[in-house]
């Protein structure tokens, strides 16, 4: 598969979108990971799989080098957690949008990407990675670390999943005129 310049220059934008918001992170995650997700759907649905699937994998990386968050610092595995994450909402996008017809097929798709990914990483993430390898110094911050990685998940996934909704009706309405 050929990405074309039109998907990586989409792409790049939707990276300095997400590096934009992640210094905000210390605010609040509700900020950022909306955003973040919102960067994920629309690169998904304008540029394609394999770039959602990059951006995916970038964005946590650039996330950690922006916020130097420590429990990152402490657990490298989760990373690879967080990547694959990101990775089911884009795959589930980029395979159910037009699966259910009609105008409800993007948002059950998007739902459907929420709800995955924010089992997936509170399975792997919060029950097994961080009981596991949570330094013992960081255990009093455990409850909260597990919902940040769970719930939280799902509600800034579902949040930015509006927001690209609403993006992607703007920008049909305007090529639509």
């Amino acid at each position: 598969m050929k990405i074309k310049t039109k998907q990586i220059t989409l792409t790049a934008i939707m990276l300095a979108i997400c590096i934009v918001s992640q210094f905000l992170k210390n605010l609040s995650v509700y900020i950022t990971g909306p955003i973040i997700n919102a960067a994920l759907i629309l690169t998904v649905v304008y540029a394609g799989l394999a770039c959602g699937i990059i951006l995916s994998i970038i964005t946590p990386i650039t996330s950690f080098f922006i916020t130097g968050s420590p429990v990152m610092a402490a657990i490298p595995a989760m990373f690879p957690c967080i990547m694959l994450g990101n990775i089911i909402l884009v795959l589930c996008i980029a395979l159910l949008k037009d699966k259910f017809g009609g105008k409800v097929s993007l948002p059950l798709s998007m739902g459907i990407g929420a709800i995955l990914k924010a089992a997936f990483m509170g399975i792997v993430i919060s029950l097994v990675i961080l009981p596991m390898m949570l330094p013992v110094k960081m255990k009093p911050m455990i409850k909260v670390l597990q919902m940040q990685f769970s719930l939280t998940q799902l509600i800034t996934a579902v949040i930015g999943g509006i927001y690209a909704f609403i993006i992607i009706k703007i920008i049909d309405r305007q090529i639509n005129r």
